[in-house]
């Protein structure tokens, strides 16, 4: 079997560019004054960035520079490896649960059942340890059952929510 050297780390921006074996310290970056932007020196030009999005677990984020839009993904590796292989890194299943992540209070339940939710979409606040935490949809789906009511405590690893 015969190997290949791949880069360390590829970012693709937008789909049409590629750059390979990025090193940190090769921008010349300092943190704005608000979370997520970015003042950059490269080449002598100035640029303000802004993370507008970003999914660690997919490696991806949208960043704005200068008010333009662009989508960037970083593969490794690993990811390199897998797909020479024709294989996928997508894992695809269903989640059709939600537990508490710590035992607290119901504090308000914002779906109902029958309700659509998505990814991310907010779905029952959980007061703990004098905070309010919301729990997020994990996937997309519909709200099959509710298994607590407003104010009722809950213990770690308990349902809360059904999906369909």
């Amino acid at each position: 079997m015969k190997m290949t050297t791949k880069p360390r780390y590829t970012l693709s921006v937008d789909e049409r560019f590629e750059f390979q074996d990025l090193q940190a310290g090769q921008l010349d970056m300092v943190p704005g004054n608000d979370p997520g932007h970015f003042h950059i020196l490269k080449d002598n030009r100035s640029y303000h960035a802004e993370i507008v999005e970003l999914d660690i677990a997919a490696k991806r984020c949208v960043v704005k520079v200068n008010g333009k839009t662009h989508e960037v993904t970083l593969t490794d590796a690993y990811d390199h490896l897998v797909k020479e292989m024709g294989l996928s890194t997508a894992v695809l299943h269903k989640i059709n649960a939600v537990h508490a992540p710590m035992p607290g209070l119901v504090f308000e339940i914002v779906v109902k059942p029958g309700d659509e939710v998505h990814r991310g979409d907010p779905i029952l606040i959980l007061e703990a340890m004098k905070m309010e935490n919301v729990l997020k949809s994990p996937g997309d789906g519909v709200i099959k059952t509710i298994c607590v009511e407003k104010g009722a405590p809950v213990e770690k690893g308990q349902l809360l929510i059904e999906l369909a």
